[in-house]
């Protein structure tokens, strides 16, 4: 037997005889199970599928439909034999078919292996041939079926370019005009696609014809995108002029010199360098707006949704590393989410409040901002959880994440999250938010002082690194160990201040080498180096070559206080604001304690108490996984005795 997903859904026996799969019902029943990829589906995921407003005895009525469908799809099976295709799997039910039996699944992995080798090319153009509609054709109004088809659809562009691209590198392809004509007149905005149809012009003899569609791109580009071509349509246009007989194939690697995409294209592509991290992240991140801005132009709403929604890179700093692109980003989520209303797909409205979470740094935030970032958190995980994906889930629990450092003290129902994210990109295969999963998990359970089970998560994160390629992993690994070193600096026949110092230098130094997290780098080795002196009772650093970015009004009175300047400290200690939502506010909120109780301000040490008694029992800097001043308690302590003098 075989099930065909790829226009209305139908089943067939081996003599190619079709199976009387039931009603609307059931059908839809079993293409949910063949898009779920032969994991189970839960049932109460199921019910929610099949009916908006589920009727009273839905639960009776899908099992109803399992146990047609098993008998349609294995109508030779005995009598209380266990059902080997259509199985019940814990709380659900799973689809057990070989790939080779759905042709969806056939043509993903087609589309994977012409990737690799121009070889499969055969069974690539019979994968693009068993496309008789849209997928899940006769599955309207379901939300699920919306996202596959336009997951798979996406896939058929792509397959469809491939295939022409490699007609075209192998020496043929001239027989593609019409087929690529009607392509690019579909998607415009599909860059490539107009190089393969000027290449396939070329190879026709039609030279004319060729410069004439680059020009008509390039018009399209510029006009409705504001967006010049890209550097392979610009050298195929200067090979047709100089009059080439054979063109070059057109490159496959994205390099960081500007090449220009569509918006969608543009923007998955950034996607993807924003996860290998270095010099590619900061250009992914400009190309990155640069889509956004370009998909807001052509006015096409669902469009805009899915550029800006695209961009699910895992986050794991709470200050932004270009505020002002961060803002830009939110503020054209918001308009689209606006444009959308509140009937519009759920699943681009969780992708464009996930994006307003995550892009609204909590660092960054203060008042109605920050009202509305956790409120739009809380609504993404909330549409993600009833769309039952995980890959929108674990994006949406990240912007969670980033909204969830609204007082000291939430190290614990931080590694919960972080648990969550684990164990969904683990089970689903979702690799760099695995390594999301891993670091928040590490930076929480440093922030509780468990260094060993810290040192685990560091481990396992930087065991996945060496897949996911993430090479900001080892540096805040490395960051890590040197806050280890720190702490164990403390303990008799600890390493000494010195060599503890010296792992923050060459922490530091490693991260000074990445172009990747500017909000994460500025200050924070003289903050290290301020919190390894507080460990062993020593003033402060007083070196003015030290940068101590954003910490600078913090640690500033207790800088003062080491030059003997007490005035001086004073004046800044009651300037020193509220530290700012973020993975440093134990840490800032000690160093105001510490230099009130030193100073005698019993006001302020009574606000700093107050601020830090529900982050008692962790340790100040830990929360962010790469220093420590030592545990809260004794900073509380401290606070508390002062004001208590008062």
């Amino acid at each position: 037997m075989r099930i065909d997903v790829l226009g209305a859904v139908r089943a067939l026996h081996d003599d190619g005889t079709p199976v009387d799969l039931g009603g609307p019902r059931h059908r839809e029943v079993l293409a949910r199970l063949v898009a779920a990829g032969g994991r189970m589906v839960a049932t109460d995921t199921l019910v929610a599928d099949l009916w908006a407003e589920p009727p009273v005895r839905a639960v009776g009525a899908l099992r109803t439909f399992v146990a047609a469908l098993r008998r349609a799809i294995e109508p030779g099976r005995p009598p209380r034999t266990p059902p080997r295709v259509l199985v019940t799997e814990g709380p659900g039910y799973a689809l057990r078919l070989p790939r080779a039996q759905v042709d969806a699944h056939r043509f993903e992995d087609a589309l994977a292996r012409a990737r690799r080798t121009p070889e499969a090319l055969t069974g690539l153009e019979a994968a693009l041939a068993a496309w008789r509609g849209p997928a899940y054709a006769d599955v309207t109004g379901s939300l699920w079926a919306q996202r596959e088809r336009a997951r798979l659809e996406e896939l058929r562009l792509e397959a469809t370019e491939l295939r022409a691209r490699l007609l075209l590198d192998s020496g043929s392809g001239a027989e593609l005009v019409a087929e690529l004509g009607a392509h690019v007149t579909e998607h415009p905005w599909r860059e490539p696609a107009w190089g393969l149809l000027a290449r396939a012009l070329h190879r026709a003899g039609r030279q004319a014809d060729a410069l004439a569609t680059l020009r008509r791109a390039r018009t399209m580009l510029v006009e409705q995108l504001g967006l010049d071509p890209g550097a392979d349509l610009r050298r195929l246009e200067a090979d047709i002029l100089h009059g080439a007989t054979t063109l070059p194939p057109a490159r496959t690697v994205w390099t960081a010199g500007g090449v220009r995409l569509g918006p969608r294209t543009t923007v998955e592509l950034a996607r993807t360098l924003a996860l290998a991290g270095g010099d590619a992240l900061v250009h992914s991140r400009r190309d990155r707006l640069a889509a956004v801005e370009a998909a807001e132009r052509t006015g096409d709403i669902a469009l805009t949704a899915r550029v800006i929604g695209a961009y699910d890179v895992p986050a794991l700093w709470s200050r932004a590393d270009d505020p002002e692109q961060s803002r830009a980003v939110v503020a054209a989520a918001e308009r689209t989410l606006t444009a959308l209303g509140t009937d519009g797909p759920a699943e681009l409205r969780a992708r464009l409040l996930a994006t307003v979470a995550v892009e609204s740094r909590s660092a960054d935030l203060s008042g109605t901002g920050a009202e509305r970032a956790g409120q739009a958190a809380r609504e993404a995980e909330a549409l993600a959880r009833e769309l039952g994906d995980p890959a929108l889930l674990v994006f949406a629990l990240n912007g969670v994440f980033l909204q969830s450092f609204t007082r000291p003290g939430l190290a614990a129902a931080r590694d919960v999250i972080g648990a969550e994210i684990l164990d969904l990109a683990t089970r689903h295969e979702l690799p760099n938010f695995a390594v999301l999963g891993r670091l928040i998990r590490l930076q929480s359970a440093s922030a509780l002082g468990d260094l060993d089970a810290a040192t685990a998560h560091a481990r396992a994160a930087e065991r996945l690194a060496v897949s996911t390629e993430a090479s900001l992993v080892p540096v805040l690994t490395g960051w890590f160990r040197a806050r280890v070193t720190a702490a164990r600096s403390t303990e008799p026949g600890g390493p000494t201040a010195a060599t503890a110092a010296a792992h923050y230098r060459a922490a530091e130094d490693a991260l000074a080498g990445t172009a990747s997290m500017p909000g994460l780098h500025r200050g924070l080795f003289a903050l290290a180096l301020l919190g390894l002196r507080l460990l062993h009772g020593r003033p402060a650093p007083t070196d003015p070559g030290l940068d101590w970015g954003p910490y600078r009004p913090w640690a500033q009175p207790l800088v003062l206080l080491a030059r003997d300047r007490v005035e001086e400290a004073r004046t800044a200690l009651a300037a020193t604001p509220e530290p700012p939502l973020d993975h440093m506010q134990e840490a800032l909120w000690c160093l105001t304690a510490h230099a009130a109780a030193r100073l005698g301000e019993h006001p302020v040490a009574a606000r700093a108490a107050t601020a830090l008694r529900p982050a008692r029992t962790e340790h100040a800097g830990g929360a962010s996984g790469l220093l420590t001043l030592g545990p809260v308690a004794r900073y509380l302590t401290e606070a508390e005795a002062c004001a208590d003098q008062g």
